[in-house]
Parts: structure tokens; C-alpha cells; sequence
């Protein structure tokens, strides 16, 4: 999915997104894999009108993510405590859907004039 999403990007000329994006990507889809208990997973992203870049994961199954604080000596759990802190510091959001069922995430998109 990584790559699929790399190469999206890359197509549409959003290079300088690939870090915050292939980090988003990962995490997002992680916790899918983990906590879902699902074997469906969907990965979109898309250009929204409001200037952001949207990633959602949808794997169908309620609930709802929280970032967690793990203690210093745990080696996981951190994930979504770094997508917050990335939407957060470039004035983007991320969340759940009403049902639980999809994660979502905005991240800013470059300005047209950086090119």
C-alpha cells in the first residue's frame, strides 16, 4: 500500500508530501491490521477542495482511535501520538467517522506557488 500510495503521489506531482503521507499511511494502516480483526482493508486518498490532502483507512469494523501514551520502556504505541503531532503542527486534523468504521486524515497541502 506504501508504494501504491509513493507512486500516486509522485504521478500527481505531490512529491514533497511523501514523507508526512508514507508516515500517515503506515500508522493508519497498522492499526487497521491490528485491531480490526477484519481481512478488508481500503486505503484512499484524496485531494480535498479546502486545500488538504485527505488519507483514509477504512476497515469497516466500529470503533474508535485514540492515540495512547505508553510508557517510556514500550516499544510500540507511539504511532498515532505522531500522526496527531504531524496534522496538528501544519494545522491539519485526523479522527474517526461517526460509525468507527474509517480513519481519516488531513494533512496541508503545499502552496500552488512551491512547485
Amino acid at each position: 500500500m506504501r508504494r501504491i500510495a509513493a507512486a500516486r503521489l509522485r504521478y500527481c506531482g505531490l512529491d514533497s508530501m511523501m514523507d508526512d503521507v508514507m508516515l500517515v499511511v503506515s500508522e493508519l494502516l497498522t492499526n487497521a491490521i491490528q485491531h480490526s480483526g477484519t481481512t478488508e482493508i481500503s486505503l484512499s486518498i484524496t485531494v480535498e477542495e479546502d486545500g488538504f490532502l485527505c488519507v483514509r483507512v477504512r476497515d469497516g469494523m466500529p470503533g474508535t482511535c485514540t492515540a495512547q501514551h505508553p510508557k517510556d520502556t514500550e516499544e510500540s504505541g507511539r504511532g498515532l501520538l505522531l500522526v496527531d503531532a504531524l496534522t496538528k503542527g501544519q494545522g491539519g486534523d485526523w479522527g474517526t467517522d461517526a460509525t468507527g468504521a474509517e480513519t481519516w486524515c488531513l494533512l496541508a497541502m503545499p502552496e500552488a506557488t512551491e512547485a
